[in-house]
């Protein structure tokens, strides 16, 4: 009887294609996001840290950037009346140190699996984007397993809840707000990635490095996509729309060109 009824919902097309990953793939991601939630404990700490300076009145005005060296050396040197006050600056610090050396050790390992098959090919190609380095690439694939699943940019888009809404009555057809359907992770990390469109369209050294030895088709797809979601980051800003809805158009966009580059070839690694 189960089996019928799961024979009648297949041919009726009510079932949901399901993609787990694999044992390797669920590691890989688990390093991300394991990376991912050390950078966020260590942004936390910092700005606990930032933020008892201030209730103390100190401040740091011996540059612009904190966190540089510069301004680690200032902090080596700043003290306290209170013994209390101390040994929670101190505990900060440590916190600190040791979430950075955390954090260099996992971003180590995912740059050397990021060299190794079946990564290198596409986290290459996906590196000719702008805005996109290895760590982002290698969230993007980790996330995104068995990726010819997505049989067009725009199943991918709705895969990862970039597309609007949509509420219909009678004749009537509103659009509201992305769902925010899927994966989180990528979301976030493609709307992170889509800042980078809003400066004027170039190449820079770093880029022209991480492009060396990658394909002339691969790099025509990058340079188009430099062009168009800039101009569409400044068409959507001059008509009025916020910056913040701004972005998300373009990072819905951006899928369509990460999908071009993944889905091109038949033997994409990530297949």
């Amino acid at each position: 009887r189960d089996a019928l009824k799961l024979a009648q919902l297949l041919r009726a097309g009510l079932l949901t294609e399901v993609a787990p990953p694999t044992s390797q793939e669920e590691a890989v991601r688990d390093l991300c996001r394991a990376r991912e939630a050390a950078l966020g404990d260590l942004n936390r700490y910092k700005n606990r840290l930032t933020k008892m300076l201030l209730r103390q009145g100190i401040v740091y005005r011996d540059g612009r950037q904190a966190w540089t060296l510069r301004h680690r050396c200032w902090l080596s040197r700043v003290t306290f009346e209170n013994e209390t006050e101390r040994l929670i600056f101190e505990d900060y610090r440590l916190a600190i140190e040791q979430l950075e050396a955390r954090l260099q050790g996992l971003q180590a390992a995912l740059e050397a699996l990021a060299q190794q098959e079946p990564y290198r090919q596409a986290v290459g190609w996906l590196c000719c984007l702008r805005g996109v380095k290895t760590l982002t690439a290698m969230t993007l694939l980790s996330e995104l397993h068995g990726f010819r699943r997505f049989t067009s940019a725009r199943q991918l888009m709705g895969y990862l809840g970039l597309v609007t809404s949509v509420h219909a009555s009678a004749d009537t057809m509103h659009r509201g707000r992305i769902t925010k359907a899927g994966n989180t992770h990528v979301r976030r990390i493609l709307v992170e990635t889509a800042w980078n469109y809003l400066r004027r369209p170039g190449v820079s050294p770093a880029l022209r490095r991480r492009r060396q030895g990658q394909p002339a088709w691969v790099v025509a797809v990058a340079d188009k996509a430099q062009l168009r979601l800039h101009r569409r980051f400044l068409a959507l800003t001059r008509r009025g729309k916020p910056y913040s809805k701004a972005v998300v158009a373009v990072a819905r966009e951006l899928v369509g060109f990460i999908w071009a580059l993944l889905y091109r070839d038949t033997a994409a690694p990530v297949a």
